[in-house]
């Protein structure tokens, strides 16, 4: 069996005999005038006219009998076979045999007919080569094996595998659907800085980088311009939502990433009551336009997104899972139960706030869904507003699904003096060694001293999409980024 390198120089002496055949193997211009899929959709209409069509794609299968040869040509999801003879083509025949292979793209001119065995077909009368490929192209049935070959080389997943080309298709609709989700709602969608002098709006550990042109030192954002979104709301933009690329310097595991795609909204004159009943209405709506279905299985878990949305208290949930009043426990009992309940975390920057955090993602696993996490203890909460009946709680929701926390929303807090309190509590945690606590924004605090209006705002990622696909974060993602491949 031939090796890849023997395989390319043959594909490059190819190259070169069309050359000198007059060809350019890489064209810009194409005379295309039908698209393959309109071929395929018309093609008994497109036949009757029996006028001569081009149509252009890539060569995924080739036979040759004798005086013939059969292609499969593709475009997309489409696929129509091809038909080349030899005493209608004459030299144009034979060099097509000796220098096409599988993999390469051409243009067929001809008519549409159906074979005695009823295959729909173009039959050229011409043809034109508009890239010649190098490389072979791995088995189509068997695909790429190696998860990892898979991920690094995508385009060929992509191409091999019509379930990784639907889920990029899907994904691309699950974003469109939660745009024009909002969009119906009268929200306005904003951009806001990916680098920031403060990185804000989420517990995380930004990546750091230097801006040459300012000589300043700034951060790629946690969050999907959350303080930014908040300081349209003090400007008087009363609905607004931003799509876009986030970044957090942390952990990898099926459910986290360093680079994913996330959505926020703010909604002013709104607390988080109102925001939980939009946040579950835009998920029926999402998993209906995308999926045609309100029914999953995510992992061990079955999920009827239409059925109740229950409430998850933070505190009983808690308590009734591992015996811990999240309220009233130390920090050495926190330590102690997650050592008896074989929860590992790191004890870097380890503090209450982490230990109880630790505590809730033990119990989350544990819960079906659908329905919202609330009565957040105000500690891991710095961004909400407080809960007006119990002031250690705050007024924060997280839907729960499949064992998974699927966003996050606030009454977010409008109190300056309040955010700038607790400001400074979060950099005495950063001062102690916490990574994850925010960074204090007195810009921020500032904007909020002329002025917001009550609002909620929401967030969620990519997680979402991934969830409803049942797959790792990872795999829903169309290019994650991988370690560079060791060519030692």
């Amino acid at each position: 069996m031939a090796s890849l390198e023997e395989l390319r120089k043959e594909r490059i002496k190819k190259l070169e005999l069309l050359r000198q055949a007059g060809y350019n193997p890489y064209p810009a211009q194409t005379e295309i005038n039908t698209s393959l899929e309109k071929a395929f959709v018309n093609f008994d209409n497109l036949a009757a006219k029996e006028k001569e069509i081009t149509i252009g794609g890539r060569i995924m299968a080739l036979r040759r009998q004798g005086g013939l040869v059969f292609i499969d040509l593709v475009e997309g999801v489409h696929r129509l076979q091809g038909l080349l003879k030899e005493d209608e083509l004459g030299p144009q025949f034979n060099l097509f045999v000796e220098t096409i292979d599988i993999g390469d793209f051409v243009q067929i001119t001809g008519k549409l007919i159906t074979t005695k065995r009823g295959e729909k077909t173009i039959q050229a009368i011409g043809w034109k080569i508009l890239a010649k490929s190098l490389r072979p192209l791995p088995d189509q049935w068997a695909g790429l094996q190696d998860t990892e070959e898979r991920l690094r080389k995508r385009y060929l997943d992509i191409l091999l595998n019509d379930e990784v080309r639907a889920m990029v298709i899907k994904r691309g609709e699950f974003w469109q659907a939660v745009r024009n989700f909002l969009l119906s709602k009268d929200f306005i969608e904003v951009e806001t800085p990916v680098l920031e002098n403060t990185a804000g709006g989420a517990d995380a550990k930004p990546f750091a980088t230097h801006h040459n042109a300012l000589d300043l030192d700034v951060f790629l954002r946690i969050s999907t311009g959350e303080l930014w979104q908040k300081k349209l709301m003090v400007a008087g933009l009363d609905r607004t939502f931003e799509i876009g690329r986030q970044f957090r310097n942390e952990g990898m595991d099926a459910e986290h990433l360093q680079d994913y795609t996330q959505m926020e909204f703010y909604l002013a004159y709104a607390d988080y009551e109102k925001g939980m009943q939009l946040v579950e209405d835009l998920f029926k709506h999402v998993a209906k336009k995308v999926f045609d279905t309100l029914q999953f299985e995510i992992g061990e878990f079955k999920i009827d997104l239409d059925q109740k949305w229950e409430r998850y208290d933070f505190r009983d949930t808690v308590l009734k899972m591992t015996g811990i009043d999240v309220l009233e426990a130390t920090l050495p009992g926190i330590e102690a139960k997650l050592k008896e309940l074989e929860i590992v975390y790191d004890k870097k920057g380890f503090n209450i706030t982490r230990g109880i955090d630790n505590l809730w993602k033990y119990c989350r696993k544990q819960i079906a869904g659908p329905g919202f996490l609330v009565g957040t203890p105000i500690e891991i909460s710095p961004l909400a507003k407080r809960d007006e009946k119990n002031p250690r709680l705050a007024q924060r929701f997280q839907p729960i699904i499949a064992g998974s926390e699927l966003g996050n929303g606030y009454s977010e807090l409008n109190d300056p003096q309040d955010q700038l309190a607790r400001f400074n509590e979060q950099m005495k945690l950063r001062e102690a060694g916490d990574e994850e606590a925010q960074m204090k924004d007195e810009e921020f605090v500032e904007a909020l001293e002329y002025g917001m209006p009550p609002t909620c705002g929401f967030g969620m990622s990519e997680r979402v999409f991934a969830f409803l696909m049942n797959k790792s974060m990872r795999e829903a993602q169309i290019f994650p980024l991988m370690r560079p491949k060791d060519k030692s």
